[in-house]
């Protein structure tokens, strides 16, 4: 007969584990001996093996008892069953390790690739990075709204920083971003930003700056993300409506004497919401 530290050494358990099984009723509990000891048989280190072997194998302890009790054929679905668990956990397990992936890779987060790569070719092109960071943060929610549509900006964006004038645009931004509202630097921005805007409106058509349609409360939502990383674009807009431009995200071309003429999504302007 096997005291109860002598039936763990033997099916390779601890004693806390005889006593855990035992008080799962997995295990039966032995009568004790006139010295008030368990004493175990050899048919108790059996099954002792048993239930380890099942609990290491990943069966949950609540259906140990259960595969115990089976016979071959039940016993062969029940492992069958607790397999394609196991295998959907893997998976499950597999997706959380490529969210944690992404979480360690920055910019991969929550933006599809073709963004990232136009992100680091921003940063290739000398772009300031808290231009980047608005560009980044103004994708996020961009892209989880109207995901069908990325392909399809990236395109366009794609064509904007192919042209040498735009890129200025965004080098020119970044000088100013430091600069106080009354820096001649701001002013020359606008100049240049309002002279490629009209150009391009003027050359391709309106329908070249108004490619994309956000709903009013969705643009706001971008215009704070840029507003709030570069305070200056506030006191940029201010000038750019008196040259006939106004707005960040939904850029509309406007009489300087009357307002706003019409809404005229831009792409130029685009930068930093997307």
């Amino acid at each position: 007969m096997l005291t109860i530290g002598e039936l763990a050494s033997y099916a390779g358990v601890t004693v806390r584990a005889v006593r855990h099984y035992h008080a799962k009723g997995l295990l039966p509990e032995p009568e004790r001996d006139h010295s008030g000891y368990r004493r175990y048989d050899a048919g108790a280190v059996v099954e002792l093996i048993r239930i380890r072997t099942l609990a290491e194998a990943g069966v949950p302890l609540a259906r140990v008892r259960e595969l115990l009790q089976a016979d071959e054929e039940e016993f062969a679905a029940a492992v069958a069953d607790i397999d394609k668990r196991l295998r959907a956990e893997i998976r499950d397990r597999q997706r959380h390790r490529e969210r944690i992936a992404r979480l360690a890779a920055g910019d991969n987060l929550a933006l599809p690739p073709e963004v990232v790569e136009f992100l680091d070719r921003l940063r290739a092109l000398g772009v300031d990075e808290r231009i980047v960071q608005v560009e980044r943060d103004g994708w996020i929610p961009l892209a989880a709204h109207s995901p069908e549509r990325v392909p399809e900006w990236m395109a366009r964006k794609q064509e904007q920083i192919a042209d040498p004038q735009f890129i200025d645009f965004y080098l020119t931004l970044g000088q100013a971003l430091d600069r106080t509202d009354d820096d001649p630097r701001l002013v020359e921005l606008a100049d240049k930003l309002a002279a490629y805007i009209t150009q391009m409106a003027d050359e391709q058509g309106e329908a070249y700056v108004d490619d994309v349609d956000i709903e009013p409360p969705f643009a706001k939502l971008m215009d704070t993300l840029a507003f709030d990383t570069m305070p200056s674009a506030r006191r940029l807009i201010d000038l750019l409506k008196k040259r006939g431009w106004t707005g960040w995200t939904k850029l509309q071309r406007v009489d300087p004497a009357r307002g706003a003429t019409g809404t005229r999504p831009d792409t130029a302007v685009r930068r930093s919401r997307r």
